[in-house]
This record gives C-alpha cells, structure tokens and sequence, in this order.
C-alpha cells in the first residue's frame, strides 16, 4: 500500500441534477494528523465525504485514500477506513454490546473476537455500564460515542468524522474531542468536518476551507489567523447611537474600516502595544463613553467569515443547503 498522504484529492466534481456540490476540489490530508473540512452549510463537505467513502461516485477528477482509488479500488477503501455521520447510526431495538457486535461480524470476525473487541470498545467509551441496555434508552451524547466505536471496530487507519458532535451538550464534546485526539496519537488519520470552530481550532492540525463546493483556503489555523493580520480590538460603547463617531475616531488605527456588531466595533489595530490606551484616548476626546474594551487574537471564526461571507452557523430557517439538494436529487435518481 502507498506511503503517500491519507488522502488525495485532485480536481474532484460532482453534480446531483443542476446542483453542482463539487467544483472541481483539490485535498491533501496526511498521515496520522487531524485534517479539519469547515465550509457553510451546503458547501460540500457532505458531499467529498460521501465520494471518500465510496457511497457516491465522482462525475471527474480522481480520489484516492491510502493511495487506493475511491472507485476503481472501492472494496479495499472500505476495508481501511472507519466513518461516523452527523447522526448515530445504530439500531435503537439492539443493545450497545450487540450493535459493535454485529459490526464486527459484519466485517468477518467470529463471534468470540467480535464480543471482545466490542468490550474494548465499551470500555473506552464509557459505555460499560449501558452495554446490556437498548441503545434506545441512551442519550444523545451515549448514542454518538456508540457509533464512533462501531466505526474503529475494524480498527481503521483511516477516519472520517462528518460533524461528529452536532447537537452535543458541551461535556459530552470535549469527551468526543479526548477520543478522537488519543486516537491520532496511536497513528490514526482523520479527516473531520465540522460547523464548530473551536473544535477544528483544537482538533486540526491542518484546515481547508471550501465554499460553493470550491476550495478557498487552506493551512494551519495559526496561518489562517495571520492571513487576517494584527490583533483585534473590540469596543463595547455605552450608548449605540455614538457608533458612527466612535468608528471614524478609531479609524486611524487601522488599515481598514472598522467593523460594526450591534453597538461593539471591532478594530484591526496596525500595533498591539498601547493600543488599548490609544482608543482610550481617541473615544474620550470625542467625547464617547466606552463600557468595555478586549484585545485579541483573530479567531477562526474571524478567518470563516472573512473568506466565506457568513457566519459558521447559519440561522435555522436557512435555505436548503447544497448537500441536503444533493441527497434529495440522488434518492430520486
């Protein structure tokens, strides 16, 4: 097997009738690092997901995973690599321990190993103590740690994580986020999409942006943030209506006009020493009365909406996103 990157992906496209998801995307992940996939709703990160895993095939442009190609090598694809979806696929009537069970027959084990490596799985996700129960009594957070173990049953150098902890209270995230970070450590590959940013922040040793099913960006999240340059100055004003003056008085400290959110203004300050003490100074000789003042870094969220427009979560009465138009179209295929 190839000792290349985990993932290629070279000039991928796919339509799904006159929706085009794909357009064209270029894809590096490497070996035993966390690839982070971020995009608004709808910009194909479903979709790439889909043609990885061999559920979909490309319209053109070639996939490979391990160096195996998606779909000329699709049996020996799935035979390497784990998946786990934004829901939990389990059968709710089963309990945890039959559910891994099952899966591990599935991929051939007998009975006695499938049982056992369903006990290490258990027991690594805390779900000991509810393996006899039916996965329909456990919670969400149960639910989804259940279907990750079924997907390193096989145990696959390869995983690919499609907004694993969507809808997760936060303690059950960061209990995701610990698996998943002891999982790379032991040399495992994943590539993970996800609308949370703080999660690819933490999680990803690389990130690729794609929107409209275009890759956009890519790099390190330190060297995203620096695309945005300087630090972040947020101005939180007393009273609203001075925010017009407040923004032409700060405006010499940046290269560009600042921002405005609700009555904060965000400022991209050419120097972090004394700026705090400058904007001070500028908004009282203007006479503005300033409740609150925060230097930062810029943050992914920052990078997300300078490349992409939007925010990363989108209001809940969005439009259809491109992915679920695609679904829709090849289920009526």
């Amino acid at each position: 097997m190839s000792d290349g990157p985990a993932v290629e992906v070279e000039k991928v496209v796919k339509h799904f009738g006159e929706v085009r998801a794909l357009d064209g995307v270029d894809l590096v992940a490497e070996r035993g690092r966390v690839l982070g996939l971020l995009g608004p709703n709808g910009a194909g990160k479903t979709t790439l997901v889909r043609v990885l895993t061999t559920l979909i095939k490309p319209d053109a442009g070639c996939a490979r995973v391990l160096g195996l190609d998606v779909v000329h090598e699709g049996a020996r694809v799935r035979e390497e690599i784990g998946l786990a979806g934004q829901y939990a696929a389990v059968d709710e009537n089963l309990t945890g321990m039959e559910n891994l069970t099952m899966v591990g027959r599935l991929y051939g084990s007998d009975r006695r190993a499938a049982k056992e490596r369903s006990r290490e799985l258990l027991e690594r996700f805390d779900l000991v103590d509810a393996a006899g129960r039916p996965t329909k009594t456990y919670s969400g957070g149960m639910r989804r740690r259940l279907d990750l173990a079924a997907a390193l049953v096989a145990k696959p150098p390869v995983l690919f994580l499609d907004e694993p902890t969507t809808g997760l209270d936060p303690r059950s995230r960061l209990s995701l986020w610990a698996v998943i970070e002891d999982l790379v450590s032991e040399g495992t590959s994943v590539l993970l999409t996800t609308q949370y940013l703080d999660e690819a922040d933490r999680l990803a040793h690389n990130i690729a942006v794609i929107d409209h099913g275009r890759l956009i960006a890519e790099g390190t999240p330190e060297q995203l943030k620096d695309r945005l340059g300087g630090e972040h100055l947020d101005v939180t004003l007393e009273q609203p209506e001075d925010t017009e003056r407040a923004v032409a008085a700060l405006a010499p400290m940046s290269a560009a006009r600042p921002a405005v959110d609700g009555h904060v203004i965000q400022v991209v300050v050419r120097e972090r020493r004394g700026s705090i003490v400058d904007a001070v100074t500028r908004l009282s000789q203007a006479g503005i009365a300033v409740e609150d003042l925060a230097l930062r870094r810029p943050s992914l969220d920052d990078v997300f909406l300078e490349l992409t427009g939007r925010p990363a979560e989108p209001p809940a009465d969005e439009a259809t996103p491109v992915d679920d138009r695609a679904e829709q179209e090849e289920q009526a295929a």
